[in-house]
């Protein structure tokens, strides 16, 4: 009794101000990723590029690297200090966002991003396991939710200054802005963030024990045998295909068949964004920590359920012939389509013993962003040029709508892994 008293400690006392700062980075992660998206019509113009092209430069450019090295650096991070790496990280990445302020071509653009890409790969996986370190059990998921409302500030914040500071001077310079910026938290953040004990809210036996040191194919194997795992992967991969290319093309798309200047469609989308995911974000972090406490299937079927309300709600979004009528619309796909962050990241974290998380969510990722980044913007720029021919500046609308279709696959993969995820789950 008096081990497993020890093996519970209270939670630290600054773990809000922990969480905070890892929220920061996070947003800074999705500020310098998503940026580009609002940049997109200023670059093709300057640069002479087609929509796949464009796709390509917001999708695989990123991808390649941040999926590639994402899985050796996680077997790292559960081997080493996170918060040194988490450092790192991101001001390589943000350093690369300022190297593309300075591209003269395609080529050198594509270059700088894939760069970005190499910062990113250690900004994710270390810091779930750290909030895993910092939370315990009861709380995780909306903890996991706080730390994914980086992804819509983020993205609303990049899209909002992008649009302002390429306005007022030109889409350089606000790639230069942002990186800097990212640069300058650096040392904040490894002066505040402290490496916790790993697992420490997870020990049954000992807590004062080593937690072991996995070998890398060993964590790899735990993971890889659970069919819930390659579930929740592959259905949030094909949900990110839709997110990560609406977040990519909806500001273009706003511009052409409404006929947005940049700080119009600037603004618009990021408000879209900043209300939108924040509310999904958090409904999914309290629905998952509330109802997968006494069904673990919940974890998986809340993120299913969103996914099949987001499709018609884009629809209506998307065909509105009214922007106002459309931001109303808007703002619950936007919702439903981040509901699943909080309980699906909560729910990889328990697929593997503690010395293992940082590698099984990289693995989770390498899946999901290899998948959703690398093909979703690529995929629906593709789409948008073939429809070019039909309909003009309006195949970005049609081609947005048939991606939503992403949702349906995602949602019936997510049923079949809420039949084996309890079977899967670690304690």
């Amino acid at each position: 009794m008096a081990n497993e008293a020890a093996a519970a400690p209270a939670p630290s006392a600054n773990r809000f101000l922990v969480l905070a700062l890892l929220f920061i980075v996070y947003t800074f992660n999705f500020i310098d990723r998503q940026i580009i998206g609002i940049l997109a019509v200023p670059i093709q113009e300057e640069l002479g590029v087609s929509d796949a092209q464009m796709g390509l430069l917001g999708g695989l450019a990123f991808a390649l690297f941040y999926t590639g090295l994402g899985i050796p650096i996680a077997y790292w991070a559960d081997r080493w200090s996170r918060t040194w790496i988490m450092t790192s990280a991101l001001t390589l990445w943000s350093g690369f966002t300022a190297l593309c302020g300075a591209a003269t071509s395609y080529t050198q653009l594509f270059l700088a991003r894939m760069g970005v890409g190499v910062g990113e790969a250690g900004g994710v996986a270390p810091a779930y396991s750290l909030i895993s370190d910092y939370f315990p059990p009861k709380e995780r998921a909306r903890a996991l939710a706080v730390y994914s409302f980086g992804i819509p500030i983020g993205s609303a914040a990049g899209i909002a200054l992008g649009g302002v500071v390429a306005s007022l001077v030109d889409w350089r310079m606000a790639f230069i802005v942002v990186g800097v910026a990212g640069v300058l938290i650096a040392p904040i953040f490894r002066a505040v963030v402290r490496e916790p004990q790993r697992g420490r809210f997870d020990v049954k036996a000992d807590a004062s024990a080593v937690p072991p040191k996995a070998g890398f194919m060993d964590s790899l194997a735990v993971v890889a045998k659970k069919p819930s795992f390659w579930l929740l992967s592959f259905g949030a991969s094909c949900s990110s295909i839709m997110g990560y290319g609406s977040f990519f093309w909806i500001p273009s798309f706003l511009r052409r068949s409404y006929g947005f200047d940049l700080q119009q469609a600037a603004f618009f989308y990021s408000a879209i964004l900043l209300v939108g995911g924040v509310i999904g974000v958090w409904l999914g972090g309290m629905l998952g920590d509330k109802l997968g406490a006494t069904r673990r299937a919940m974890f998986a079927l809340v993120p299913a359920g969103a996914w099949l309300l987001a499709m018609p709600c884009y629809a209506l979004g998307l065909l509105s012939p009214s922007p106002t009528v459309a931001f109303f619309l808007f703002l619950a796909p936007t919702a439903l389509g981040l509901v699943w962050l909080g309980p699906v990241i909560a729910a990889v974290q328990h697929l593997a013993p503690a010395h293992m998380r940082t590698t099984a969510s990289a693995s989770f990722l390498f899946i999901n962003n290899l998948i959703g980044i690398g093909l979703g913007t690529y995929l629906l720029g593709l789409m948008s040029d073939a429809l070019s021919a039909q309909f003009g500046d309006e195949s970005l609308r049609y081609s947005i709508l048939l991606g939503s279709g992403f949702y349906l696959v995602a949602a019936g993969l997510y049923v079949v892994a809420s039949r084996s995820l309890a079977k899967d789950w670690v304690d």
